[in-house]
């Protein structure tokens, strides 16, 4: 496996627990991974400036905010033109129901995971909204039943 960024073993050790609770104190990181709270300080900090460690967040329950329906969408945009990709990337970023967007190679052009209340206020974004952007040629849309595994923890 290829040492990313230089990172050490202890290093990883610090990524793997901060990626499990972002909020644990260095005392307790420090017993948890072996080493002192102060060298634990250092290195979260080395961590942050080599851009391994960015945003410390706290993660939301979909369904306790209304949000439960996840909806897998591919997108066939109108034009390959950078301008045409550029105009709906920039409008993706601004809609806080697209969850991640991603550059798809194949037949679709982009993949969109999108969380929504239920299927009519889903349908209300795709039809009034999504297909109505100017760069967007088509869609299909997948609903997802079940989470068998959600993460937001990279193997380190």
């Amino acid at each position: 496996m290829k040492n990313s960024f230089g990172l050490e073993s202890l290093d990883r050790r610090i990524v793997d627990q901060l990626q499990k609770d972002a909020a644990i104190s260095h005392a307790d990181l420090a017993e948890r991974v072996g080493s002192s709270p102060a060298s634990c300080w250092r290195r979260i900090r080395a961590l942050e400036h080599a851009g391994v460690l960015t945003a410390n967040v706290r993660l939301v329950d979909p369904e306790k905010v209304g949000r439960g329906v996840n909806v897998i969408c591919n997108i066939r945009v109108r034009s390959h033109a950078r301008e045409v990709r550029a105009q709906f990337e920039a409008f993706v970023r601004t809609r806080p129901e697209v969850m991640e967007c991603y550059s798809m190679s194949g037949e679709w052009d982009y993949l969109l995971r999108i969380v929504s209340a239920d299927v009519a206020d889903y349908e209300q974004f795709l039809m009034r909204t999504l297909l109505e952007h100017p760069s967007v040629g088509g869609a299909a849309s997948h609903f997802a039943l079940s989470t068998t595994k959600y993460t937001t923890a990279l193997p380190v």
